[in-house]
């Protein structure tokens, strides 16, 4: 079963996670310094949220898939709708391990398809903005890869 994912960049951290936490109704799954994620079930949503510097406001949207073959058949549809797509293997980002996905919808939302295999302990490779992924970092560089 897939799971629909919101990642929210946000100005306070601490003031986001009080608000979404009264909202849902519930803690945060994973909490650290800079990134918070709800692992909700009504809605079925895998919403996360961080202070990294970035424009607050949605930073993408995604299809958290529990099976790797279920993000192949997610990916297949994005490749057969026109859609750019760009696969990245093992990525490192936002506290995890995953293949993913990326892609753009026709409006420029990026889109984040994913299967998640393991944990790492901080945000990217390593804990500097600059040093993460370029799909986890920089919208404009899925962009450019999605169009490829």
């Amino acid at each position: 079963m897939k799971r629909l994912h919101v990642h929210v960049a946000v100005r306070d951290l601490d003031e986001s996670i009080r608000f979404y936490s009264t909202l849902f109704g519930s803690e945060p799954n994973v909490r650290k310094q800079d990134y918070a994620k709800w692992m909700l079930e009504d809605p079925r949503v895998n919403f996360a949220i961080s202070a990294r510097g970035r424009t607050p406001g949605v930073d993408h949207l995604g299809i958290q898939a529990e099976q790797p073959a279920e993000l192949a058949a997610i990916t297949a549809r994005l490749r057969a709708a026109g859609s750019g797509v760009r696969e990245e293997n093992d990525a490192q980002c936002c506290y995890a391990r995953s293949d993913k996905t990326w892609s753009t919808d026709p409006s420029g939302i990026r889109w984040e398809s994913f299967h998640t295999h393991g944990v790492i302990t901080t945000y990217g490779l390593d804990a500097s903005p600059e040093n993460t992924s370029a799909c986890c970092n920089s919208p404009t560089a899925c962009g450019a890869a999605a169009a490829e």
